[in-house]
């Protein structure tokens, strides 16, 4: 199977998607140490896209809920911040930080 291929492979399962969005999930299909030729399997690439939608679901839910709470805190002093809110900004780094992995590819454990 070639990167043709998968991109037709995933158009055809979510057809409302734009290019863009279907160049997205092949590579993050690839970077989820997947092999073009394991997704040639019908078995492999469902799993392989179950995984993957449901990581992405879970990066774009932690992401929201820590922009909201984020845009809550700008709204505050900073001068005057409470050891919670201190927190909230170590837990917004380190979503961001998943995050972010995720999109390289380089996550090497799943996101919590």
């Amino acid at each position: 199977m070639d990167f043709a291929k998968l991109a037709t492979k995933i158009q055809a399962k979510e057809p409302e998607s734009t290019p863009e969005d279907v160049a997205r999930i092949a590579l993050l299909l690839l970077g989820a140490d997947q092999d073009l030729k394991d997704l040639e399997s019908d078995e492999k690439f469902e799993k392989a896209w179950a995984d993957i939608k449901l990581r992405l679901k879970a990066c774009m839910d932690q992401h929201g809920a820590m922009s909201e709470e984020i845009e809550t805190l700008a709204c505050s002093d900073p001068k005057q911040y409470t050891p919670d809110q201190v927190w909230v900004l170590v837990r917004a780094i380190k979503v961001q930080s998943q995050l972010l992995q995720f999109y390289t590819g380089n996550a090497t454990q799943p996101i919590a």
